[in-house]
């Protein structure tokens, strides 16, 4: 299976391609995956020449190819003014409408005040439930004072065991329900989904 980790992060190190790695490990533990990360910084240009010219630059759209085409998706952003950062969400406007439909998302956000923790669920989780995507129950933030913190390793590991779960009963076509792109109703709660992947006998 192909995972993809979308990382906003600005610095060099970044805290949130640092959290973005963890997840993606974590999921490695869990499922056998092919990770592949998307670092937005480096495409920021091709992202602003996107939106002024309608044609994505050779790095922006062998990005977009790969969102598409992965099995899940990991998506970190730094928080920005109590919301996700203009460069991620800027990424997300270019893609094609219907390039997320169905997928599984894990989100996650880096920020310096455990205050900013509810831009999970206030502004990533909105957003990704309106592309359409199959969003993951557990969201991961952490603040500066979080590295090294014991919760914050179990947070990712509840994060990714859901991910990995659900990737893995889509990529087997074994969900109760399949997903359409066209139909966001369609998309079936994560508890039926991990209630289909387990044993009957």
């Amino acid at each position: 299976m192909k995972l993809v980790v979308v990382s906003a992060g600005l610095s060099v190190p970044s805290s949130t391609r640092l959290l973005g790695d963890r997840l993606a490990a974590a999921v490695g533990r869990a499922a056998e995956v092919d990770v592949q990360v998307v670092e937005l910084r480096e495409l920021a240009v091709e992202i602003a020449q996107n939106f002024t010219n309608g044609f994505p630059g050779r790095a922006l759209a062998a990005a977009q190819e790969a969102v598409a085409g992965a099995d899940g998706l990991i998506v970190v952003t730094p928080v920005f003014s109590a919301s996700y950062s203009g460069l991620f969400k800027s990424f997300f406007d270019v893609l094609e409408p219907e390039a997320l439909a169905g997928k599984p998302v894990l989100i996650a956000a880096t920020g310096g005040s455990a205050r900013h923790s509810l831009v999970l669920e206030h502004a990533l989780r909105p957003l990704f439930a309106y592309l359409k995507a199959v969003v993951v129950p557990t969201g991961v933030y952490a603040a500066s004072e979080d590295w090294g913190a014991e919760g914050l390793d179990g947070r990712i590991e509840r994060a990714a065991g859901e991910l990995a779960a659900l990737m893995a009963g889509l990529s087997a076509g074994r969900g109760p329900r399949a997903v359409r792109a066209d139909s966001f109703s369609a998309v079936v709660p994560f508890e039926e989904q991990l209630a289909a992947l387990r044993p009957t006998g």
